[in-house]
């Protein structure tokens, strides 16, 4: 077996070595010792927070392969080719593969020459190959993208649902089903279709600071999307859009603007979207104009914003399409253009669907969505909110935060609100109580017999779109909660009860006509510090040479946030360069004298600019 080291390595060490990093990010370190003690694990961790290290590090301290199952050629490739230039022997075996090559690939399993096979789920459970593992030592099985299993799920892929069975073939492996976007119903979904009953559970907050929300109404939606792209020159990004149509509109528009955009989506030929993604990873394309064909398994860390030109279907799709902006930690933005007939149109792709359960569902879901779009709360705590996660205090780093609406005294609007959801049985859904607060006659109240409730009519001074503003809000601060398996009825939670007693007050938002609130936050500000920008740059050109050299994506070499932290801290030999995160040893020994020769190059020049420029004055 090819391990990194010793399978008594401590596991510190492995990650300074391999990947470059001093410390464990939250729950990492006990997730690692979990499923080298052979124990099975459920993650959920955002992206970026550092998922793909739960496993791979594990399967270098167990002896065998371990086996990572991932839905997409394009992430397999990313995952393996980024292990290979940290002296991992990774490989992956799918349909992409010449038969010599996937020849290659099984004898190397077989000799015990891999740490990690990344294979596809419909290409693993076929009866051939889970019989050539019957004769391989497994270090553990890892299921990425788990999420795919569950028919609450935003993604549901059928060819996962087999995954299944992987307990009953290998009782005696460590199995860990990893995902970044799953609320409640999916989780409980995904441990009993995986069978993972007894598995340590690890929720990590799905908060990634380093991007700013922003919503727009809808308002010559072009405009607006050139106007924000004026103010992120040179860096990379994804722009979706819901159809193939558009997604072309879109790119050509932005070419004729002078701006380096290219389509992509799953009608164009498979050479085309596979070169317009190998330009975009490799730093020679600026923007990606995609349906949400695209992105799944982008490892690409740099890129800086996000832009959703129609609202998408769900907050799960939403949030996973918003984290591929600002992988690397540093700023990022995400950006919704919102309209009235964004919604028409999504809902009449969700009625398009013939099974009544998963059409509720996704009714239900784009429901949560409209209101993220149209919250007067702070974005983030929406979006937390909706995985089940409370904010404590508004995050500072979005366009409500940054330019908030007009707020009042609302104790008594929610107390109606509350009282109402309560009078009604906590069994309706948002319409059926705002109809009752505002003295609706129509044939559901009179047939239930609620127009003889206290609450019948106390809110007629208000509109529809007040009131469901007020609810919307007082779900996304935890007052109420929409119970997504009971046809998203409204309940109280126990956070409720002080403000229904008058015990407590509350302030809400105004409706009102958003507006971006402009911004600009530096890298500096991502907790790297001042750096010196010009090196930065003579860095990154040497990455990109080194990486053509070796015909991979840049960040394969370095991340940004590396070469920042290079431009910061100046290294001058080997031992100040492995203290700079995302440096380890075959790194190092890789490309450690280029990068040291163009540091201490700069510095002299500098210096002896600064003496001559001292002699001149």
């Amino acid at each position: 077996m090819t391990h990194a080291g010793p399978l008594t390595d401590d596991i510190h060490a492995t990650l300074q070595r391999v990947y470059g990093y001093r410390a464990f990010r939250p729950h990492q370190q006990d997730i690692i010792e979990d499923l080298i003690a052979g124990r099975d694990v459920f993650v959920l961790m955002p992206t970026g927070g550092g998922k793909s290290l739960c496993y791979q590090l594990p399967a270098l301290h167990r002896r065998g392969v371990a086996i990572v199952v991932s839905p997409l050629i394009s992430l397999m490739k990313d995952q393996v080719d980024a292990l290979q230039a940290s002296g991992v022997a990774a490989a992956y075996y799918n349909s992409a593969m010449g038969a010599q090559q996937a020849r290659e690939v099984l004898a190397r399993m077989h000799a015990h020459e891999l740490d990690l096979l990344y294979i596809a789920p419909e290409r693993l459970m076929t009866p051939a190959f889970l019989e050539r593992l019957a004769d391989i030592d497994i270090a553990l099985i890892a299921i990425d993208e788990a999420h795919c299993v569950s028919q609450w799920g935003h993604d549901f892929r059928p060819e996962y649902v087999q995954l299944g069975q992987l307990r009953r073939h290998f009782p005696g492996v460590p199995l860990a089903a990893l995902t970044a976007t799953a609320d409640q119903q999916t989780r409980e979904d995904i441990v009993r279709v995986l069978g993972l009953g007894g598995a340590r559970r690890y929720l990590t907050s799905f908060d990634r600071p380093n991007i700013r929300y922003t919503v727009l109404e809808k308002h010559k939606p072009f405009d607006q999307l050139q106007r924000f792209l004026a103010s992120h020159e040179n860096e990379a990004g994804i722009i979706y859009a819901l159809s193939r149509k558009r997604v072309e509109e879109i790119a050509e528009k932005l070419r004729a603007q002078g701006v380096d955009a290219d389509a992509y989506h799953a009608g164009l030929p498979a050479a085309q979207r596979s070169r317009v993604q190998e330009r975009f990873l490799r730093d020679e394309l600026q923007v990606v104009v995609a349906t949400v064909a695209f992105g799944m398994g982008i490892d690409k860390p740099n890129v800086r914003f996000v832009v959703h030109y129609d609202m998408p279907k769900n907050i799960e799709g939403y949030y996973q399409e918003t984290g591929r902006a600002g992988r690397d930690g540093l700023p990022a933005e995400a950006l919704l253009l919102y309209g009235a007939q964004d919604v028409a149109t999504a809902r009449s792709l969700v009625e398009n669907n013939n099974n009544p359960e998963q059409r509720r569902i996704e009714v239900h879901k784009l429901n949560a969505m409209t209101g993220f779009a149209e919250s007067l709360a702070c974005r983030r705590r929406v979006v937390l909110g909706y995985f089940g996660e409370r904010l404590e205090q508004d995050c500072g780093n979005c366009d409500v935060c940054l330019d908030p609406p007009e707020r009042y005294d609302a104790s008594e609007d929610a107390r109606k609100a509350l009282s109402c959801v309560y009078r009604v049985g906590q069994r309706f859904g948002v319409k059926h109580v705002v109809d009752v607060l505002r003295g609706a006659d129509n044939e559901r109240i009179r047939k239930l017999g609620h127009a003889q409730l206290s609450t019948y009519g106390i809110g007629a001074d208000r509109s529809d779109h007040e009131w469901t503003s007020i609810i919307r809000q007082l779900i996304h601060q935890g007052y109420l909660l929409q119970d997504i398996a009971s046809y998203s009825v409204l309940r109280l939670t126990p956070a409720a009860r002080p403000l229904l007693r008058g015990e407590q007050e509350l302030e809400l938002a105004r409706p009102r006509v958003k507006a971006v609130a402009k911004k600009k936050t530096s890298k500096a500000a991502a907790g790297q510090g001042p750096y010196d920008e010009s090196l930065f740059e003579e860095l990154r050109a040497l990455r990109k040479r080194l990486a053509e050299q070796q015909g991979v994506p840049p960040y394969i070499v370095f991340g940004d946030a590396t070469l920042i932290q290079m431009a910061r801290d100046k290294p001058l030999d080997e031992t100040q360069l492995l203290m700079v995160s995302g440096v380890g040893q075959t790194k190092l020994d890789r490309y450690g004298d280029e990068f040291l020769d163009a540091i201490t190059a700069y510095c002299l020049a500098d210096r002896e600019g600064g003496t001559q420029q001292a002699l001149n004055s």
